[in-house]
């Protein structure tokens, strides 16, 4: 069986919901974003839920909600008198027409039936609230009058035992308000983003459910802004970084830029209209001179400079009418792509040099689930390959997709992690922005094993020397020669898509991830390419045996949280082309969470990944 497990996770052309929308806060359930006011239908069939911003979501089977804009807003509450409230600033609300109970909403949701003589706090759990805190709405089910709803600042929460118990019904709300993305999956870790309201985020790789976490580099950016402010005399709004250049840009529409690392800041002239706020910046790691800048307002609103500011370019084109608020961009291949009030949209052009052609915009978001396709987007970023693209959805948290620019420009990157590591012999490559017809380099032939438009991906043949190759690819469009840099070994664990690494419990065969934890004392078989020859020799483009599949010759050692681990076997995967096996005893371990694992083959070391383990 030939496996392109590259390939296929990397070239679907649609919107994937990379996690949810909701957060694990360590309360009664999964959490999500501020929500004002909940109801019900006059027949108890419906909730609604209002969101902090505005919208309004409809839920009759109490786990999937859906966009209701008509439904208007919740009724008045009757005016409600007590004996006494049972916290300071605690607001009065009835439970309904027919029940003599009422409730006190303050940090905690209190409940009374004797006219607030005396309180039970319905949700307190020591000095804490189960369901967090800021509560702000109660509704009761007209058909049960033990069925609560809460709204509050952490999402809509519901009990079915007149509050002594509570669940959450967050997981499917669309109220994740994700104003930026600050960073990628990589193995390691599932991606960063930063929140309105709940601070910084990660997504363990496998997991739908959102982690708080520590962000530094924002703390970073925060503190560096705040000193350029004070050093320039101005409310600084946005900051971007490479190499030595920095840019800075101001409430007020200004921007200064720096060539020595931000100890000196000049003032940039820009085009006529410029004013509104200074969102966001992209600037090119590579040639930093190369910028983007992105403003409020309705002036001009996309800049592009080629000169660390000297001279600026204005990218709008045919963009609509909205609000611009992220950026991201591949110099290399003039792709562009921001984040608007009106979704997600893509420009190609020639981001070095100047061009009479206006700038063409298309939108991407109309391939968005329904809901999401409406939303406005945050944030946009490319991974650091610049094959996926993500995008915040407001409310609906991330989406990702195969980078649309990737068409057409040929790139060959590693299979494992899509990284520009090195090959190795009997490793696999995927070639990115086409189809491979034949493929050859040094008077060998390196096989097809799976051709689609967007992408192909070919292996490395055992015979193969560095320590480089010109690789010349037959395309429908003609050939096409490029450089590949190969070495005897060239470690890399398996990343699945949003970067889950391929690990497996050795005795089940199940993968291990956020959900299925690998176990003290038991066995882990990690999937890898680029470990280079093997014993006995083996044909390239022939899956390995099933019996005896062949040894890899190099050494082999496997690393978790910095210790050698017992490897048992280091073999082709049975079955598979270019794939390698690598199955360690994992000892008795005595820490919970998250550890790294990373492998060595003949002194070089693999990408590092996150594995999960339980005693």
């Amino acid at each position: 069986m030939v496996a392109a497990l590259g390939l296929l996770a990397q070239t679907t052309p649609d919107w994937r919901h990379v996690g949810g929308s909701a957060v694990d806060l360590q309360l009664a359930a999964p959490a999500t974003g501020p929500v004002e006011s909940v109801w019900y239908s006059a027949d108890g069939s419906a909730l609604y839920a209002k969101t902090e911003s505005g919208k309004v979501f409809r839920t009759s089977d109490f786990q999937t909600w859906s966009a209701s804009p008509d439904a208007g807003d919740a009724a008045v509450p009757p005016a409600v008198e007590a004996a006494r409230i049972p916290e300071p600033g605690a607001i009065l609300l009835a439970a309904n027409s027919s029940s003599s109970r009422i409730f006190a909403l303050g940090r905690q949701l209190w409940g009374s039936g004797d006219g607030g003589r005396t309180w039970l706090s319905l949700t307190a759990y020591k000095a804490a609230a189960v369901v967090g805190r800021g509560q702000r709405s109660v509704a009761v089910s007209p058909n049960n009058e033990q069925e609560i709803t809460l709204a509050n600042d952490f999402g809509v929460w519901r009990s079915m035992d007149g509050g002594f118990s509570w669940g959450g019904l967050n997981q499917s709300l669309p109220n994740l308000g994700v104003v930026r993305i600050l960073s990628t999956p990589n193995g390691t870790a599932g991606p960063r983003i930063q929140t309105d309201t709940l601070g910084s985020l990660m997504l363990p790789p496998g997991d739908s459910v959102w982690e708080p976490t520590l962000a530094m580099d924002v703390a970073r950016e925060a503190a560096a802004l705040q000193n350029d402010s004070r050093q320039l005399g101005a409310t600084l709004t946005a900051i971007g970084t490479g190499g030595d250049r920095v840019y800075v840009g101001s409430a007020d529409g200004r921007i200064w830029a720096s060539r020595d690392s931000g100890q000196n800041f000049q003032p940039l002239l820009l085009p006529d209209g410029a004013a509104g706020k200074v969102k966001r910046f992209f600037v090119d790691p590579e040639k930093p001179w190369v910028a983007l800048a992105i403003f409020e307002g309705k002036g001009p609103r996309v800049l592009r400079t080629t000169d660390t500011g000297a001279t600026w370019d204005v990218f709008d084109g045919n963009l609509p009418e909205t609000q611009v608020n992220g950026i991201t961009a591949d110099r290399a291949a003039g792709a562009i792509y921001l984040a608007t009030g009106k979704g997600v949209f893509y420009a190609r052009t020639d981001l070095e040099r100047l061009s009479a052609d206006p700038v063409t915009w298309t939108s991407l978001s109309d391939r968005l689930p329904p809901g999401a396709r409406d939303a406005a987007s945050t944030d946009v970023l490319l991974d650091p390959t610049g094959m996926q693209l993500y995008a915040a959805i407001d409310g609906y948290g991330i989406y990702a997709t195969p980078s649309p620019h990737r068409a057409g420009s040929l790139r060959i990157l590693n299979t494992a992690d899509y990284s520009t590591r090195a090959a190795a012999p009997g490793s696999l490559l995927s070639v990115v922005g086409g189809r491979v017809n034949s493929a050859t380099g040094g008077n060998l032939n390196y096989p097809v094993l799976a051709a689609a438009d967007t992408e192909s991906q070919i292996q490395v043949p055992f015979e193969a020397l560095g320590p480089s190759v010109a690789l010349r690819l037959e395309t429908p469009a003609g050939p096409v020669t490029r450089g590949v840099a190969v070495q005897p070994v060239s470690p890399a664990i398996l990343l699945g898509r949003d970067g889950v690494p391929m690990l497996f419990d050795a005795d089940s065969g199940l993968p291990l991830d956020a959900h299925n934890a690998a176990h003290s004392n038991g066995r882990m078989q990690i999937w890898a390419t680029g470990l280079g020859k093997v014993h006995p020799d083996w044909p390239t483009g022939m899956p390995a045996p099933v019996e005896n599949p062949p040894e890899v010759v190099a050494p082999v050692q496997v690393f978790l949280d910095g210790t050698p681990l017992q490897v048992a076997k280091a073999t082709l995967v049975p079955g598979y082309i270019g794939f390698y096996l690598v199955e360690v005893q994992l000892p008795t371990i005595n820490n919970l969470g998250p550890s790294e694992l990373y492998i060595t083959a003949g002194g070089h070391d693999s990408n590092k990944v996150q594995v999960i383990l339980e005693p």
